[in-house]
């Protein structure tokens, strides 16, 4: 094979990847969508479900009264008190994604509060599940960068953190100056922080974990939450009170 002919296949490859990217891309947001329109679907058929699904929200437990929280090798955020094994509660979630972040202010606090309880060990999986940009390099600097956090204390104020700065999905966001400083912020003084932060250290590792969880565990969509393995629907996630019911039930 000549080399105009080469090159000729490798921009047909490239090409042909990029196309599947954007169309893996598409199948998240639509599926990240699907869980945005049910929620509104349900608001105007079910009497102001979402509003009522915030009006509900319980408060959050002190932070000082919340599971002790273990940051584990493998990017993964254990919230449980000792010795409880069961139920688990499973939360794949991507700090850029809009509908993890109205899944964190209705029923964040229920889900830390399960944990502080002992009613549930919860297990939080930030992973990236966007391929596009700004979108996928917003992910990935949140991600890697609570990959940073190695003191599980102070995990959940900076997890919360990102929530609550969430850029918007047309616009290059987390820059990170914003995000060595909301770590302070958290309570975080590990000397290695900024420059684990700064370098993002964890870059690569946050988009391979990502990948072999999205597919060991076929989420097709974030916030994905899973009850002893199973999914659970957006309408019993996105209400507190149901998602406590579940869980309780699935104690018993």
């Amino acid at each position: 094979m000549g080399k105009g002919a080469r090159e000729a296949t490798a921009r047909e490859r490239i090409a042909a990847q990029r196309q599947a990217d954007r169309r893996k891309d598409r199948h998240r947001r639509l599926a990240t969508m699907v869980t945005i329109g049910t929620i509104a679907v349900l608001a105007i058929g079910g009497g102001a479900w979402y509003a009522a699904a915030r009006d509900t929200a319980e408060q959050q437990t002190a932070a000082a009264k919340l599971a002790p929280t273990t940051v584990n090798a493998d990017g993964t955020v254990t919230m449980a008190r000792p010795g409880v094994t069961a139920p688990v509660l499973d939360v794949y979630e991507d700090f850029q994604c809009p509908a993890c972040k109205s899944l964190e202010e209705s029923s964040g606090p229920t889900i830390k509060n399960l944990a502080s309880e002992g009613k549930a060990k919860v297990v939080f999986h930030p992973i990236t599940i966007f391929s596009m940009e700004p979108t996928k390099s917003n992910s990935v600097r949140a991600g890697a960068a609570s990959r940073c956090v190695t003191q599980g204390e102070h995990w959940p104020a900076f997890h919360d953190r990102l929530f609550k700065e969430q850029p918007s999905e047309t616009v290059e966001g987390f820059p990170l100056t914003d995000l060595v400083a909301w770590g302070k912020d958290a309570g975080i003084t590990a000397p290695d922080w900024e420059k684990c932060v700064t370098s993002q250290k964890y870059a690569q590792t946050q988009l391979t974990q990502s990948d072999k969880v999205i597919r060991d565990e076929k989420i097709t969509g974030t916030p994905t939450l899973k009850l002893n393995g199973k999914d659970l629907d957006s309408n019993v996630a996105f209400v507190p009170n149901k998602l406590r019911q579940a869980v309780l039930a699935a104690g018993k």
